[in-house]
């Protein structure tokens, strides 16, 4: 049941929630590509599918229910089965008498509500919510890490414990032994789901002289999770060795493997790196979700100008286009996600990494191998024989890679890759530092895009208006008047608003156990290269000179961006001064 194309169009004209602009050319684009008119301001990027949903509850006067605001009763969620629940976003949330209220992402999913009334017996009305509530209630139906650790550690520690004790230096049939041991098996498969239910993006497993630490990196932070008795070490790291096939009798050296994960959700790759220190191994896997697709420019929070100059950027036939930041700063997920909008079948897109981060169908996808001499520059020059429209380097890290990825841009390729510097403008002077010759960047490259993480404030975040001399300790009002141009370019506040009209916000005290935050966006400069910044990279290549000629034609810096979000209420000040000094 969704709205009208009439009832739909009224709504957003009246509203104001987007602009005539772009209503406009979302109802040009519905007729001429024969599609409804919400499928053209999503594919547009115009509204998010939450905001939509958002829109067709308020058009139809259905409620629309935030399940973070609730707190569902566990009697009530179990009513629908988690794997039911996860593979048709419904959630059970509130139970009368004869009738129990679920939420949902699509109430036009008739078979799951009939098959929930069958089950259930009750009357079923259905709502609608947004995917953020349907990861909140989905995290309910998951018991506490402690409490299952705690559980399996207090009736199988003593056999973990003798096991330890009796291998002073176990040969690796004992080491597979112990891996296959049941309480060991249980740890490590608990740990592992519930890293994955979390969201986290690695789990840190570290010896320590009594005990073994266990922390998990959430939205870039990391987190105690749980100890174990250290009698437990060995087995662990031995079982996940087991699982990424990895040498168990070797701890003296460092190791390096994967395996997966399948949960009902989702597939999970497990990225796996052994280091030897004083109390035993440490292991640390990085968790990768297995899609190369997905995401969305607007999703990564590019918007405005610099969305316009990126599309603009991969338009392009030849040329490079590079993504900059330290890690863990996003870019090889940025990386992916412009593959994904260029991978069509008219190209042929071919990538050389180092390790392969996410899997993308239609991509011929190629991982480095320095033991035997296959480096970053030797599958570079082997691969432009491979008749290649679209080259993804991974990272460039030397001389030899920039000059090669520099010659794949001038004979015919578009080529992306990163490079760790900290903004878009000093990915030019250290590509100079490598050897390249500026002239060939100043007719190579066409977007450098910078790039920082900040974590996205909850919805039960607090407002505060910030005097002129707060504002004079995080900024100067420039820079904080460059976000307010821009908010009032994309009508997100009142042309007639100043400085000292902009809200910003902050975490709700009630908050201050989990700080307050949930999941990630990035902010971003994009500095695309013009006439006059060619001129600036052939005479005086260095990034303040390149950086005053961007910002002088209207770039933002990932600061400014920040600063945007800030006063969008996307993130906190905090968040975007943390993100920006790293």
């Amino acid at each position: 049941m969704h709205a009208s194309e009439t009832d739909l169009k009224t709504f957003l004209a009246d509203s104001g929630l987007i602009s005539k602009k772009d209503l406009d050319a979302a109802v040009a684009d519905a007729a001429a590509r024969k599609q409804s008119l919400s499928n053209a301001l999503l594919s547009r990027g115009v509204l998010t599918e939450d905001a939509l949903r958002r829109v067709q509850a308020y058009v139809f006067g259905i409620p629309f229910i935030n399940l973070k605001e609730f707190n569902v009763p566990v009697d009530v969620l179990a009513l629908i089965p988690e794997p039911i629940a996860r593979t048709h976003n419904i959630i059970a949330y509130k139970k009368d008498a004869d009738s129990l209220e679920v939420a949902m992402l699509d109430i036009e999913d008739l078979p799951s509500i009939d098959s929930v009334g069958k089950k259930t017996g009750l009357k079923i009305l259905p709502r609608l919510t947004d995917t953020e509530s349907i990861k909140h209630a989905l995290v309910q139906y998951q018991k506490s890490l402690k409490d299952e650790f705690g559980d399996i550690i207090s009736t199988e520690a003593g056999k973990i414990r003798v096991v330890a004790e009796n291998a002073d230096a176990p040969s690796s049939d004992d080491l597979k032994k112990m891996a296959e041991d049941l309480p060991i098996v249980r740890i490590v498969d608990t740990l592992l789901r519930h890293a994955i239910t979390q969201s986290a993006s690695d789990v840190h497993i570290e010896p320590m002289e009594t005990q073994v630490l266990v922390r998990y990196r959430i939205d870039g932070i990391l987190h105690d999770a749980m100890t174990l008795p250290k009698a437990a070490a060995a087995g662990i790291v031995a079982r996940i060795k087991v699982l990424a096939n990895l040498k168990l009798d070797e701890k003296r050296l460092p190791q390096d493997g994967r395996f997966k994960m399948e949960t009902e959700a989702e597939k999970v790759s497990f990225r796996v790196s052994t280091f030897p220190t004083y109390f035993g191994e440490k292991v640390v896997m990085r968790l990768l979700r297995e899609t190369g697709h997905g995401f969305t420019l607007e999703a990564l929070g590019i918007h405005g100008e610099d969305l316009e100059h990126l599309h603009h950027a991969l338009k392009q036939t030849t040329g490079i286009i590079l993504m900059s930041g330290p890690t863990g700063s996003g870019k090889t997920t940025t990386l992916y996600t412009m593959l994904d909008i260029l991978n069509t079948p008219t190209v042929n897109i071919a990538t050389i990494e180092d390790p392969i981060e996410y899997q993308m169908q239609r991509v011929n996808q190629t991982q480095v191998n320095p033991e035997i001499g296959f480096t970053f520059a030797n599958g570079l020059r082997s691969l432009v024989r491979q008749d290649p429209d679209i080259i993804m380097v991974g990272e460039i890290r030397d001389s030899e890679t920039a000059s090669l990825a520099i010659n794949a841009a001038l004979t015919g390729h578009l080529v992306l890759s990163t490079l760790h510097t900290n903004s878009a403008a000093g990915a030019i002077p250290r590509l100079i530092d490598m050897g390249v010759e500026p002239f060939l960047l100043a007719s190579t490259i066409r977007a450098v895009i910078g790039q920082r993480l900040v974590r996205e404030l909850k919805e039960t975040k607090e407002e505060y208006h910030m005097d002129a001399a707060t504002r004079a300790k995080v900024a100067k009002d420039e820079e904080f008047a460059v976000a307010l141009q821009v908010l009032k370019e994309e009508k997100l506040v009142k042309a007639e608003q100043t400085l000292d009209d902009l809200l910003f916000y902050r975490p709700a005290a009630s908050d201050t156990a989990d700080e307050g935050y949930q999941g990630r966006t990035g902010i971003h400069e994009i500095l695309t290269v013009s006439s006059a910044i060619r001129e600036t990279i052939l005479h005086s290549a260095t990034s303040e000179s390149i950086e005053d000629q961007a910002k002088k034609e209207g770039m933002h810096t990932m600061f400014e961006d920040g600063l945007y979000k800030a006063a969008r209420g996307i993130t906190s000040l905090e968040e975007v001064l943390r993100a920006i000094s790293e």
